[in-house]
């Protein structure tokens, strides 16, 4: 059995043409070479373009069997003979750029009914409005009264409920469910999605726990890219909102009445709970945890497998359980390797004056 090819393959492009769409430079003659194929620095091939962005890979650059390869200008007269060196500011950036003119269906969850228009086997209300280049995949339910902009793609089996509006250009994977929710141009949500749902409130009590109706809704607004399986609550008594450009991973939660501000990153396995604030450019590593009611201020960063108890301030970066400033989570870490190395941990007790030898 062949191997399947999910991509469609791309006519060959000229290094001088690659190097044009990044804003790239030609150190050494190449220019008309032509790349046939993508591939990994370490398994590279010949007519293939490759990108160096992290020292520790020199090895693999010195051994490469690219047609050519993005490289920072310091390290282009580390590409061997024989390979063209396209000098970027950004190698990693740039591969990606051009990863998308080369692959644009990669851009966006796979297409599942290639069909164009309304499926005969979706379900869309009458009172539903849909501009012009909407596509609805088979198995797609819309509610009364949703709204969904030119362009946008909804993929099999999604959900989109009562009044939900979807903007311009977007794109919605399989089985994603939206309801409470209104959301901006050019947003991706990837499969399994599932915005809007109830936040998790309760009135606890001995008598009982009580159900606290929640009357919020989310905004997402335009750029936003959200990863498989991921969940946002719809806010208790006011907006759930996700700012511009924010890029959310697989498989976070987002608690009711969160902000997050421009241009985050969120990484899986996050969860961020109800009416804490991330303000723009917060970066947030996998597996940490975010308590309710907390800020965490512009430009922070916190480490992977961290819990945020308190507010961060503005560009600090802190780690650790509870996060603290990294240079003292990592001094405590270090202390307490040299403890375990002297073995302090392992000497018997010592015994009470008044016990008996």
């Amino acid at each position: 059995m062949s191997d399947p090819v999910f991509l469609p393959p791309f006519d060959p492009v000229p290094v001088a043409t690659l190097a044009e769409w990044v804003g790239g430079e030609l150190p050494r003659d190449g220019g008309e070479v032509e790349i046939a194929a993508v591939g990994p620095l370490e398994d590279s091939a010949p007519g293939q373009l490759v990108f160096f962005d992290n020292v520790k890979y020199l090895p693999m650059l010195a051994e490469t069997r690219a047609a050519a390869c993005l490289v920072a200008r310091r390290f282009a007269d580390k590409v061997p003979d024989g390979v063209v060196p396209i000098v970027v500011g950004e190698p990693y950036r740039a591969w990606g750029m051009i990863l998308g003119r080369l692959y644009p269906a990669s851009m966006r969850p796979p297409v599942i009914d290639a069909s164009e228009g309304v499926s005969e086997f979706a379900r869309v209300s009458d009172s539903a409005i849909l501009e012009a280049g909407v596509v609805v995949e088979a198995g797609v339910v819309i509610g009364a009264g949703a709204e969904v902009g030119a362009g946008t793609r909804i993929q099999a089996n999604a959900v989109i409920g009562p009044g939900v509006r979807i903007g311009r250009d977007c794109s919605i994977g399989a089985n994603a469910v939206l309801q409470y929710a209104l959301l901006g141009d050019r947003v991706i949500l990837h499969p399994g999605v599932c915005v809007g749902q109830d936040g998790f409130g309760f009135a606890m009590g001995a008598a009982g726990h009580l159900k606290v109706p929640q009357i919020g809704r989310v905004i997402i607004q335009n750029d936003v890219e959200i990863g498989a399986n991921t969940t946002v609550d719809r806010g208790a008594n006011r907006d759930t909102i996700v700012g511009e450009g924010t890029k959310i991973d697989n498989q976070v939660q987002i608690g009711h009445n969160v902000v997050i501000g421009r241009h985050c990153v969120i990484v899986s396995q996050v969860g961020i709970s109800g009416s804490a604030t991330l303000q723009d450019y917060v970066a947030i590593g996998g597996q940490s945890g975010v308590r309710g009611h907390v800020t965490i201020g512009m430009g922070a960063q916190i480490a992977a497998v961290s819990v945020v108890e308190g507010d961060v301030p503005a560009g600090a970066r802190y780690g650790g359980v509870p996060a603290k400033p990294v240079k003292v989570w990592f001094r405590e870490v270090m202390t307490l390797s040299k403890l375990a190395e002297r073995g302090l941990g392992d000497r018997p007790a010592r015994k009470n004056k008044d016990e008996k030898s």
